[in-house]
């Protein structure tokens, strides 16, 4: 049933539209249309009020339409709208370099800004191949990532990135490996991080038997990957990578475009975990989503290896960059979006109150026998459906497209439903999404 009736868009225009990552053929027939934002809520056409429950994509912690942040992005259009990103500067984006530092492992303290997600692990990657042939060591091109990885829309991302339905259309990318992901049986349900599966980061031994440190340049996983459906790192497992990374020599990449600024209760899942890679890619979270922008954070060691090699000083010491790094507006918003977070205290907010949020999503295990596993972290939590029919994608999308029509935003991604409410979100918004999401599994199943 179609809630949209005040649409005025004709079948042309939708038509002209090629839309990302989305079913085009249905969503045409019925489309979806947002047309404003405030607090925790969407609002359609037909003026329902739908609770985000994905936070956009993983992108609005804050909620939406933060005057803070508003106000700041209208100010800087006013006096700097853009500013060119070659050999020119403006101020903001040493401002906000310096504010994203603060949030970072201590020792990540250079920032080099993308315009997303996509653009921060092809950053990330190409530096890691060049900073190897800077210290003599130009073999070290491979990469190893994980099963059920996600690391962007680029070529270098699907390479290094694990999930099959990303990957398959596209032909031969990067040369890289991967590991196998850390959901073993029995961990299933677990609260958390599970004690199972810490033995699966000694696969990296293997693959360095496999094809010799000597060749490879770094190994890339998130902390807790959250497109595949929230797959917590086991205890000790990311520990594990670490050390293996530093007996081979290997830079070690974290990928949290997703987890940093908050998601996990945490500055960074770096810190949730415990554990500091050399490399940390960001985006989403750091302007609120209100403006596309990414970066990357790298130890000083890797930055100054470029500076101490990088020939006369009006030299670029590596070239590479975009049109829209540290884009004078995107830097507006990413300012006043840290700003906000701190002033909020929403990262303490979301660690006090991980644990009803927990409780919360773990209530669903008994909703119907259609949910085989529940995980959680943080603001995050990811259900896996079973399938139906030998389709895995379908019961998982019955139950978003049901659970829009009741006032609600999920993602749903291959056999999962994926939940990350907004750091502002209160608990009574948590039980109303929780109750919703179990009755129309018991209505899909």
């Amino acid at each position: 049933m179609s809630h949209i009736t005040k649409s005025s868009l004709t079948q042309a225009q939708l038509d002209a539209h090629w839309m990302a990552y989305t079913g085009n053929r249905q969503f045409k027939k019925d489309p979806r249309i947002i047309t404003s934002a405030a607090g925790n809520y969407y609002t359609d056409l037909d003026g329902r009020q739908i609770f985000d429950g994905l936070s956009g994509l993983w992108t609005c912690g804050l909620g939406h339409s933060v005057p803070a942040i508003n106000e700041a992005v209208a100010q800087q259009v006013k006096t700097l709208d853009y500013s060119p990103a070659f050999q020119f500067g403006h101020e903001k984006s040493f401002l906000l370099a310096e504010q994203i530092t603060e949030f970072m492992p201590e020792g990540l303290n250079r920032v080099f800004f993308t315009g997303s997600g996509s653009e921060s692990v092809d950053t990330a990657l190409k530096i890691a191949r060049a900073y190897w042939r800077k210290k003599g060591m130009g073999t070290k091109t491979k990469f190893i990532g994980r099963a059920k990885g996600y690391h962007g829309a680029g070529i270098s991302g699907f390479s290094v990135g694990g999930i099959p339905a990303n990957r398959t259309l596209y032909g031969q990318g990067l040369e890289s490996y991967h590991l196998p992901h850390t959901q073993v049986p029995g961990s299933e349900f677990t609260k958390g991080m599970a004690e199972q599966g810490k033995e699966r980061a000694d696969d990296l031994i293997n693959l360095i038997t496999m094809h010799d440190a000597s060749n490879i340049a770094a190994v890339i996983v998130e902390p807790m990957s959250g497109s595949a459906g929230v797959i917590v790192p086991p205890q000790g497992y990311l520990q594990r990578l670490r050390e293996i990374c530093d007996q081979h020599n290997i830079l070690l990449i974290f990928d949290e475009v997703i987890t940093a600024f908050g998601r996990m209760g945490a500055k960074t899942g770096a810190e949730a975990f415990g554990v500091t890679p050399d490399v940390i890619t960001m985006a989403k979270q750091v302007t609120n989503g209100v403006i596309p922008m990414g970066a990357v954070a790298f130890k000083q060691e890797i930055y100054d290896t470029f500076m101490d090699n990088g020939g006369p000083d009006y030299m670029l010491e590596i070239p590479h960059g975009y049109t829209y790094s540290a884009h004078p507006i995107a830097c507006a918003a990413g300012l006043a979006s840290l700003a906000e977070i701190k002033k909020q205290g929403l990262i303490e907010r979301v660690k006090s109150m991980s644990s009803t949020w927990e409780n919360g999503v773990h209530q669903l295990k008994g909703a119907s026998s259609i949910v085989t596993d529940i995980r959680n972290y943080g603001f995050a939590a990811g259900i896996t459906i079973a399938p139906v029919d030998g389709e895995p994608a379908k019961r998982p999308f019955q139950i978003a497209m049901s659970m829009f029509e009741k006032g609600y935003y999920v993602r749903y991604g291959a056999d999962t439903i994926q939940l990350a409410p907004p750091f502002t979100t209160e608990q009574s918004e948590m039980d109303s999404l929780i109750n919703a999401l179990g009755e129309t599994i018991k209505q899909v199943s």
